[in-house]
Formats: C-alpha cells, sequence, structure tokens
C-alpha cells in the first residue's frame, strides 16, 4: 500500500514510525513532516489545508490511504472535499466526514450532542459576540473555578480556567470584545469546573465497530506541578494507573458507545480516531472534550505500547472491517517527556542546531518542530521533540525518557522534570 499521512507533528512522525514497520506498507509519504518524518518515509512540500494540491498528490502518487493527523484539515471538510474528486472515490481515508469533526470544530456543537446522546459532561451556557452583559450575569451566579471555552479551533489553547469570577470575566472580554482567539472565539462555553484527575481515551471506529486504544494522561502546563500557561502538551503517561477495568467499563458503556451511536444517529461518516477527552470524577467519567483525531503527545507513548499491525487496523477502520481485527497492547508502560524551544509557549527562536541526537539512542526520539538542513537538524517550532521510554513501570519509562534528553541540547532547550511524577504517589 501507498500511505499520505498529512502533518508536521510528534503526532506524524509517532504514526509515521508505526505506519513504515508494516510489511503492508510499499510506500510512506508524509506532508508536510518534519526532519523525524523524513526518516521513515519521504516528506512532501503540502500544506494541511491546500486540499487541491493534496488531491493532485494523491493521483499522481497513486496513493491507496490518506491518515489525517491535524484537526484543522478535518473541521475544514477534507473528507467530503477529496470524496467529490475525479478517480479518489476509493481512496482509503483515516478521519471524519466535516459534520463528524464538528465534535472537535465546535464546543458548543458538542455539548449540545453531549446532552442528547446522555453522555456525562460538565453543565455549561454558551454566549456570542454581543451578548457581554449576560456572560458577566451569568459569571456572577457561579462559583470559582469557572471554566470559559472559545467555541472553535484554538491550537489547545482556548480554554481558561479561571480562579475568580473578575478572571472569567476578563477571559469573556477578551474572547468576545478583544477577540483574542479571533472567529474561533466569537462564541464561548462558560463551563462548570470539574474537581478531579484527567486522562484521555483514544477510540478507533469504523462507524459501527470501535477498539479502545491504550489510554493516556498528558501535562498541558509549562511549569512544573501543573503551573503556568497551557501548551500543547509537554508529556504524557500511558496507561494511567486509576484508569482500572471497572472505570473503563464505566467510560465504554456511558460514553463511547452513546456516542458512536449518536453519530451514526446524526449521519455522520465517521472512520477514524475519537479522542476523548475525560475527567475521573470520583470514579466515574465525565467528558471535557471531544478530538477528532489523535493527540499529541499521546500518540508518541500510545504507539509504541501498540503491538497490532497499526496499517492493518487502519485498512480495516477504512473497509469497515474492524471487527475482524484483533487488539494486541504491550503490557509496558511508556512515558513521554516534550523538549520545547526557550520562551514557548511565547515568543520563542527557530534555527538552533539541535545537538547529541546521534547519540541518544535509549529512548523513541519523536521530532515535532524540526526540520533537516543538510547533516544538520535545526529546532523549527515551540514543541521540537519527545523521548519516549517503555519500562516495565513509570520510573523505568522515566529514566530512559530523561537519560535520553540529557543527552540532547540547543541554545534555550526546557522541558520539564515532572512529568508522571504525580502518578507515583
Amino acid at each position: 500500500m501507498k500511505v499520505l499521512v498529512l502533518g508536521s507533528g510528534g503526532r506524524e512522525h509517532a504514526l509515521a514510525w508505526k505506519i513504515a514497520q508494516s510489511p503492508q506498507c510499499d510506500k510512506l509519504l508524509i506532508a508536510p513532516g518534519n526532519a523525524g518524518t523524513a526518516q521513515v518515509g519521504t516528506n512532501l512540500a503540502l500544506a494541511v489545508n491546500d486540499f487541491a494540491a493534496i488531491a493532485e498528490t494523491i493521483r499522481q502518487q497513486q496513493i491507496d490511504m490518506l491518515v489525517v493527523g491535524p484537526e484543522d484539515p478535518l473541521v475544514n471538510g477534507i473528507y467530503d472535499y477529496l470524496r467529490q474528486e475525479a478517480g479518489l472515490q476509493d481512496l482509503l481515508i483515516i478521519g471524519p466526514d466535516a459534520a463528524g469533526a464538528q465534535l472537535e470544530g465546535s464546543k458548543d456543537f458538542a455539548k449540545h450532542f453531549m446532552q442528547q446522546n446522555n453522555i456525562p459532561t460538565a453543565a455549561a451556557r454558551t454566549f456570542v459576540s454581543g451578548q457581554e452583559e449576560e456572560a458577566y450575569r451569568y459569571i456572577a451566579t457561579q462559583t470559582p473555578p469557572i471554566v470559559v471555552k472559545a467555541d472553535g479551533l484554538a491550537a489547545g489553547k482556548g480554554v481558561i480556567i479561571a480562579q475568580s469570577q473578575e478572571e472569567a470575566k476578563e477571559a469573556v472580554h477578551s474572547m468576545l470584545v478583544d477577540e483574542k482567539f479571533a472567529a474561533a472565539g466569537k462564541k464561548l462555553l462558560i463551563e462548570q469546573f470539574l474537581e478531579g484527575i484527567e486522562l484521555s481515551v483514544f477510540v478507533l471506529t469504523d462507524g459501527l465497530d470501535y477498539k479502545i486504544l491504550p489510554e493516556a494522561k498528558d501535562y498541558k502546563r509549562i511549569g512544573e506541578q501543573d503551573t503556568g500557561p497551557n501548551t500543547g502538551g509537554m508529556g504524557a503517561v500511558s496507561p494511567v494507573p486509576f484508569a482500572t477495568s471497572d472505570f473503563m467499563q464505566k467510560v465504554e458503556t456511558r460514553i463511547v458507545k452513546p456516542t458512536l451511536a449518536g453519530l451514526r444517529q446524526a449521519g455522520s461518516h465517521y472512520a477514524g480516531f475519537i479522542f476523548i477527552g475525560l475527567m475521573n470524577v470520583q470514579g466515574d467519567p465525565y467528558v471535557i472534550e471531544y478530538n477528532v483525531r489523535m493527540g499529541d503527545p499521546e500518540t508518541q507513548v500510545v504507539m509504541p505500547r501498540l503491538q497490532t499491525d497499526l496499517l492493518a487496523l487502519l485498512t480495516a477502520t477504512a473497509t469497515g472491517k474492524l471487527k475482524d481485527v484483533d487488539l494486541q497492547v504491550a503490557p509496558q508502560t511508556a512515558t513521554t517527556v516534550v523538549a520545547v524551544a526557550g520562551g514557548y509557549p511565547g515568543q520563542y527562536e527557530k534555527g538552533h542546531v539541535i545537538q547529541g541526537l546521534e547519540q541518544a539512542s535509549e529512548a523513541l526520539v519523536f521530532h515535532a518542530g524540526t526540520k533537516a538542513d543538510g547533516d544538520r537538524i535545526l529546532t523549527n517550532g515551540g514543541r521540537v521533540l519527545a523521548a519516549t521510554g517503555l519500562g516495565s513501570d513509570i520510573e523505568a519509562a522515566l529514566a530512559q525518557s530523561y537519560r535520553t534528553l540529557a543527552q540532547i541540547s540547543w541554545p534555550g532547550i526546557y522541558y520539564r522534570q515532572d512529568i508522571g511524577r504525580d502518578l507515583l504517589s
């Protein structure tokens, strides 16, 4: 099979790394990719939202399967676009249609979807531009912390957990009046704060049947002990100790099954990943958010634990035969620690030479914001790379991740030293 993976981050490197291991994979292309994906396949200079160029490339390269990594092209309707293109009717596409992608594209849509399908979630109210005063009055009735969410895509940074009513009002003003998140924040949700511990559950579905992939816990904030601003993700651990079989049974019964039934009832074509962001509230799961693709950096701990051929899984997903595939998961623990550019998630520099990659062989190194410059590899983003350790327990896996990162350097490199430590106590 000839496969095209769309995207350029650590998630796409991990997906490409796993797909490349399949005996069914004859050719692997990644667009636009990074310096890491170039080591497992061939990078193509394509923008993920240039649908016309993507369609033309699929024809020219005779691609059999498209795996859509990031959310943007899915929300913008790449599935629907390619389905209408001449000669691409047989293309296997991993990712939902635009209707299904609204689960991530609109927090308001997702909240109504959960309410309609009796899926446990936090109480919330939606407000749009011009309703600032109503939003302020509603905030006055709420007890902090108060969650304020931009409705649309905001690169993982559109959620503010306000510690006071005043801070919540400032968040509303920044979105509805100052347009901090542009169109994504012209509609927002003010949501009840759920007290608990977060985790991510990943489902692969062909629309009817499903497989629950290894769960993960990620670490969003830049500072240790979860302080400072939100990022795209600073690390992840899988499996999650508190995700017991009893808890996961509740997730499957109360969340996974009604989610898939709701999508079918809505008439969405959904063949791909569903990432369910959950809060464990005293042993009961509540949905915080849906994503319509794999997470980043969670993919970097999920893929190393998969023992089943990923390409075989994805082929079964796209052809409606997922029930015929047996999912095998390694019992080991995987941990990934993300190394970022100095200043991230604020202003940061690009173009620094990354030293020590050749020596760093103990853990898997997944590239994100990197690019090749001749024989050198340069920093090219905020989140630069992640080191994934695989061990008998969290401590063994973390030791691999941190020993590997200790061998890698560039000016201003930063990574958290406490990833997974909260799960050890």
